[in-house]
């Protein structure tokens, strides 16, 4: 009969590990930056619905729901703006949010680099190229464009990535870092190419179409309904699993392809699903709200420096927390300050994109010199 003896190092590590200790690692836990982006998120949530050009009490707001969903008494005006405004538009500026959020993490983890987002390698202009030409050309409206945008973005997607798979590297981890490079070369070149179309189109529309066309083009909210939700919340049941079963590869996938491959990650099965599912992402929150610009961009880097590593989780609620942001203020602050004009969502997020990505390339400058 045996006896197992342990090490003073696994005694003291064990006399450690009491109660109290655990008790305290628990708390970390709970209290972790992540946790405060989603207890932020939900306040924004609240803010968006509860406040702005009209406001609602919490007690008429839960009465509103309650008697909506049991078919009780309405209360005039207020529960119209509640359950087919407010409410929806804030439940898909949420699921958009998080769609973008996630999207652009998955390719700049995947990827190594915070330039790969949707909004730069071109699949947000895959989709905006042929949502517009389904308006200008076909007349279209509602879900054909959405249905336009979803298939523009994966056709984008798919050329993109057969262009990054061309040619090979000399070894596993610099062919995984020049198919990386070429992706994001092959998704700049074609948005380039993209945009002319889009703007061309643009010059050819009578001036009600361009302008229905230009509202789209700069992502907006205002198209947001029950069944536009409906559409998001399952798609995102589909995509958000993928997300989840493929996190624990793309950990993997960042120390390298060689390190990857020598650990048993398929490397070339984990890359394809990553960009699969981020493709999808991108397209269903595209086709729902149109090309909100640098969502995707943004949400990654500022959930890394909040919780100081990558994070999906993070980067998902960051997404929603700035579209609900960016939303809120376009159309409650802006017309304030613009003597009534309402915002697109997009025109914002665009705005506070623009000189993060120049902070974004200054910063990086400064690390490599």
């Amino acid at each position: 009969m045996s006896t197992v003896h342990k090490l003073p190092t696994e005694l003291a590590l064990n006399d450690n590990v009491s109660p109290k200790h655990h008790h305290q690692m628990s708390l970390r836990r709970v209290l972790s930056p992540t946790f405060f982006l989603g207890l932020a998120l939900l306040v924004m949530f609240a803010v968006y619905v509860l406040l702005g050009s009209y406001t609602v009490t919490i007690p008429d707001f839960f009465t509103i729901v309650i008697n909506h969903l049991t078919g009780g008494e309405k209360i005039p005006g207020a529960s119209f703006i509640v359950m087919e405004h407010k409410l929806p538009r804030a439940v898909v500026g949420t699921m958009i949010g998080i769609a973008f959020g996630l999207a652009g993490a998955l390719f700049q983890t995947m990827l190594r680099n915070p330039l790969a987002s949707p909004d730069i390698i071109g699949i947000s202009y895959g989709a905006s190229a042929a949502a517009v030409t389904a308006i200008v050309i076909f007349g279209a409206s509602g879900a054909v464009v959405s249905g336009a945008a979803l298939g523009g973005a994966l056709g984008v997607a798919a050329i993109i990535y057969a262009i990054s798979r061309g040619g090979s590297g000399a070894g596993g981890g610099s062919r995984g870092n020049a198919a990386g490079n070429r992706l994001i070369l092959a998704g700049v070149g074609i948005a380039a190419a993209l945009h002319a179309v889009v703007n061309f189109l643009m010059t050819r529309a009578d001036i009600r179409t361009a302008a229905d066309a230009l509202i789209w083009l700069n992502g907006s909210l205002n198209s947001a309904t029950w069944d536009r939700a409906g559409v998001l919340a399952v798609s995102l049941l589909v995509l958000i699993p993928a997300v989840i079963a493929l996190a624990g590869p793309l950990r993997i996938l960042e120390l390298g392809d060689d390190a990857a491959a020598g650990l048993g990650i398929k490397v070339n099965a984990a890359r394809l699903g990553l960009v699969l599912t981020a493709v999808g992402l991108a397209a269903v929150a595209t086709a729902a709200a149109g090309p909100v610009a640098f969502v995707a961009f943004l949400a990654g880097p500022i959930a890394r420096r909040i919780v100081r590593k990558p994070s999906l989780p993070a980067s998902a609620l960051t997404g929603a927390l700035i579209v609900l942001l960016a939303d809120f203020f376009a159309s409650n602050i802006a017309p304030v300050i613009l003597d009534g004009t309402v915002l697109p969502v997009g025109v914002i997020t665009g705005a506070l994109g623009a000189p993060f990505l120049l902070w974004l390339l200054v910063t990086s400058n400064r690390k490599e010199a």
